[in-house]
């Protein structure tokens, strides 16, 4: 069944749901010689996995990731890298109460209208428990790109709730990044933050953000033209991660209110291979190929879905009922986002890399 693949050239495969005994990834097209071990994929999982501050969720996983092929004495082969990731801290009991109902703002009634049958835990394979394989995926492809062309990936959160921070994307570092749990490099949009995402929880509700992902270093050229551009193959990774319900680059819908005069970004003088802009409206393409400026992304993120303040709903049956959904959830998804927002930009850079070295005509 198709769905669980992405990538054409640089390709990711994924296995798993919320509850199950493990998570696997399958990544095929890694060229050979890349060093590659556990230690390289720790890091973006530590960043991704549950319980690492009060404003996540506080399910205990270590996430410790186990190569099963593909890399041989440190290095890869060119052959498809498996990596494991188990499961140590689901409680499965949590749902028994709420097997037969419809939690709202998730996936349930439509996984039963799809499949006629789903696992319940946690929700399945719509969790983001499956992101811990696309993280892993997209470590890889990160060490690829950066060895390969000196491209870098970083995430950030822009905003939670009403809560904006000011951020440059071609300054800002991942230490500032990493300096706080909200993982905005804003101290002070970070701190508002914080305190925004525990009033909530004690609430017993969630909130909603924006995320913004920056790709520096990236060569022009990359992008198909019309149906595969790098714009449309990026907006379709990002959107394919939970909880994702819009995409822009650049500017963005900003782009709406303004004149051609004003949105077009003029050209630096310079040599023509690495020519620059003196803005970045355009957010790094252009005709959905890439330009030589930072590619620059936002993903609008829903607040969490699963609360404990109770809300109406229906059973399996349609009937009127009402649900509080237990267990251990994050009151804000945006922290634990970023490494998973970070990875599909990288894979699809990955991919798309490879195709344009590919398609480099004979000198």
């Amino acid at each position: 069944m198709a769905g669980s693949s992405f990538g054409l050239l640089f390709r990711v495969t994924t296995a798993g749901e919320s509850h199950g005994p493990a998570n696997v990834v399958i990544v095929d097209g890694c060229p050979p010689g890349l060093p590659l071990d556990e230690g390289d994929l720790a890091p973006d999982l530590a960043r991704r996995r549950p319980g690492q501050s009060k404003l996540t969720t506080q399910r205990k996983e270590p996430d410790a990731p186990e190569i099963l092929s593909g890399v041989h004495e440190g290095r890869t082969t060119g052959t498809p890298i498996a990596v494991i990731v188990r499961s140590e801290d689901a409680r499965s009991r949590d749902y028994a109460k709420i097997a037969e109902l419809y939690r709202p703002g998730h996936a349930d009634h439509s996984y039963d209208m799809k499949y006629g049958r789903r696992d319940p835990r946690g929700g399945g394979r719509a969790s983001a428990r499956e992101t811990v394989s696309r993280v892993i995926a997209g470590a890889i492809a990160k060490k690829l790109l950066r060895a390969a062309a000196g491209v870098e990936v970083l995430g950030y959160v822009r905003q939670v709730g009403d809560v904006v921070a000011e951020v440059d994307p071609e300054a800002v570092t991942l230490a500032e990044v990493e300096a706080t749990p909200a993982r905005c490099p804003d101290p002070e949009a970070a701190a508002r933050m914080i305190a925004l995402i525990d009033e909530v929880r004690r609430d017993r509700d969630s909130i909603g953000g924006v995320a913004e992902v920056v790709a520096r270093g990236v060569p022009a050229g990359l992008g198909e033209p019309v149906f595969d551009k790098l714009k449309a193959e990026l907006g379709r990774a990002l959107l394919s991660l939970p909880a994702v319900l819009g995409v822009e680059y650049g500017i963005g819908f900003g782009a709406a209110t303004l004149r051609g005069s004003q949105n077009n970004d003029r050209y630096l003088p310079g040599d023509p291979t690495r020519l620059r802009t003196e803005s970045n409206r355009h957010g790094g393409m252009l005709g959905g190929i890439s330009t030589g400026m930072p590619i620059v992304l936002r993903a609008a993120v829903k607040p969490t879905s699963s609360i404990p303040r109770p809300q109406p709903t229906v059973n399996t049956r349609g009937e009127a009922a009402e649900i509080a959904v237990e267990g251990r959830h994050d009151p804000c998804l945006l922290p634990r986002f970023v490494p998973m927002g970070e990875a599909m930009v990288a894979i699809t850079l990955a991919d798309h890399w490879l195709r344009w070295r590919a398609g480099r005509p004979i000198e």
